[in-house]
C-alpha cells in the first residue's frame, strides 16, 4: 500500500506524520535535531515502510535532515511554501498553526498532488563546495556592504572628510588611514611630505597626489563634536574599519578560491564562456543552476526560477502581468548581473537591450528582458554540455 511521509522542519525538533493512500494518519512523530534523533527518525520510517517506497514532503529542501534522508533512500519531494501557503485553507478555516498539522498538510499535499512535484536530486559534491563558497561570500559582501555604511555614517557625523578622501570607503588604502588617524586631531599636523610617506608605506597606486587627496580632506566640513565625544567615536571607527578590513580580506580570499574551483569544472566552463561573464558571476550561476540537468526540463522553467520573466495574471477580459516575486533571489542577482555586464560585449545583447529601452522599459527591466533571452541561450549550453559558441547562436551571428 502506498504511504506518504511530511516532514515540517524546526530549529530544536521536527515533526513528522505518514499517511496512506485514503489521507488516514498512520503515524505521527517528532524527534530532536541532533544525531540521536535523526536516527531514531530513519529507524522509525524504515519500520513503516522500505525507504525508496516511502516519499517523505518538505518544504526546505536543503540541511541535515534532507541529506540524512536522500541517503537512507527516501525519495524527498520539495513542495515550496508558496503551495502550502495556498493549500492550507483547504484544511482549516482558521489562521491556526502548528508543526504537527503542517506535516500532515505536506504529507497530504504529497498523496493527493505528488505527481506534480519532481523528487530532489542531489547535486554532485564539487557543486555544494562551490554552492557553499558562493553563498558564503555573498553573505560577507552584505556585511562588508553594512559596515561600510555605518563607518562613513560615523565619520559623517564628526569628521566627514576622512569618509570622501578617498574613492571607497572600504578601500584598503582608506581603512588604512581611518585607522591611522580616526579623529581630526590625530590628522592636525597631516601634511603633504607626511601624507606622501604614509601612501608609499601602504602601496597606493597613486591615481591623486598627496596635495590632491590632502586638498579634499581639508575642504570637507568641520564637525563640531567636543573633544571626548571625538575621541569616543575614533575609538568606534577605529573598530570598524579594523572589522571591515578583515571582512575585506577574507572576502578576497574566499574570491580566489572561487575562481580557481570554478576554473576546474566542466560545467563552469560553459558558464564561462560566455561573454563577460566572468568568474564569480559564473560561479554565482552554477552555484545556483547547478548539474542536475533533469531539475530545468525547459528553458522557460530556468527563466522562471531565475524570476526574468513576468507573472501573468488573465481572467475574463482582464489581463495583468506582474513582477515575478517567488524566484531564486541569489541566481537571479547572478544572471542579471551577466546580463548586464554582457551588453558591452555582445551586439546581440546590446541590441536587445537597447530595444527595450526605446520602448520605455526602465534599466532594471531591460536588464531582465536581456536575462530571459539570455536563459535560452544559457539552458541549451548547459543542457547539450557545451561552450558558448557565437557562430551557433543564429540571432547574434546576423549582427556579425
Amino acid at each position: 500500500m502506498p504511504m506518504f511521509a511530511g516532514l515540517d522542519w524546526g530549529g530544536a525538533a521536527h515533526a513528522v506524520c505518514v499517511v496512506d493512500t485514503a489521507g488516514a494518519v498512520l503515524a505521527r512523530i517528532e524527534v530532536q535535531h541532533d544525531a540521536t534523533g535523526l536516527a531514531d527518525l530513519l529507524a522509525r520510517l524504515a519500520r513503516i515502510a522500505p525507504p525508496p517506497e516511502l516519499p517523505v514532503a518538505i518544504e526546505r529542501p536543503s540541511g541535515l535532515i534532507v541529506d540524512a534522508l536522500v541517503e537512507a533512500g527516501h525519495p524527498v519531494i520539495p513542495i515550496h511554501p508558496n503551495v502550502v501557503k495556498a493549500c492550507r485553507p483547504r484544511y482549516r478555516a482558521s489562521s491556526g498553526k502548528s508543526d504537527p498539522a503542517d506535516a500532515f498538510m505536506l504529507a497530504d499535499i504529497l498523496r493527493t498532488d505528488g505527481h506534480r512535484f519532481r523528487p530532489l536530486t542531489p547535486a554532485s559534491d564539487d557543486i555544494k563546495a562551490l554552492r557553499a563558497l558562493v553563498r558564503g561570500r555573498d553573505d560577507l559582501v552584505a556585511q562588508r556592504v553594512a559596515l561600510a555604511n555605518t563607518l562613513r555614517s560615523t565619520l559623517e557625523s564628526f569628521w566627514p572628510g576622512a569618509a570622501i578622501v578617498f574613492a571607497d570607503i572600504d578601500s584598503p588604502i582608506a581603512l588604512a588611514f581611518i585607522r591611522r588617524y580616526p579623529t581630526p586631531d590625530s590628522a592636525a599636523r597631516l601634511g603633504p611630505k607626511r601624507l606622501a610617506g604614509f601612501l608609499a608605506s601602504h602601496a597606493y597606486p597613486g591615481r591623486r597626489t598627496a596635495t590632491e587627496l590632502l586638498d579634499r580632506l581639508r575642504a570637507a566640513p568641520t564637525g563640531h563634536a567636543s573633544e571626548a565625544e571625538a575621541d569616543a567615536k575614533g575609538e568606534l571607527v577605529r573598530a570598524l574599519a579594523s572589522a571591515l578590513d578583515t571582512i575585506v580580506n577574507e572576502i578576497a580570499r574566499l574570491s580566489t578560491r572561487i575562481e580557481h574551483d570554478i576554473a576546474e569544472l566542466p560545467d563552469g566552463q560553459i558558464v564561462m564562456s560566455f561573454p563577460r561573464s566572468g568568474r564569480i558571476c559564473a560561479a554565482g550561476i552554477l552555484a545556483e543552476l547547478g548539474d542536475v540537468r533533469e531539475r530545468f526540463p525547459t528553458e522557460a522553467q530556468l527563466a522562471a526560477e531565475a524570476g526574468v520573466c513576468p507573472v501573468t495574471h488573465a481572467s475574463g477580459k482582464a489581463r495583468g502581468v506582474t513582477f515575478r516575486w517567488a524566484c531564486n533571489q541569489r541566481l537571479r542577482k547572478a544572471i542579471t548581473t551577466f546580463a548586464g555586464n554582457s551588453r558591452h560585449a555582445s551586439a546581440w545583447a546590446a541590441r536587445i537591450y537597447n530595444q527595450a529601452r526605446q520602448r520605455g522599459c526602465r534599466h532594471q527591466h531591460a536588464i531582465r528582458i536581456l536575462a530571459r533571452a539570455w536563459c535560452r541561450v544559457l539552458w541549451r549550453a548547459w543542457q547539450d554540455r557545451t561552450a558558448y559558441d557565437p557562430g551557433r547562436h543564429n540571432a547574434a551571428a546576423r549582427l556579425a
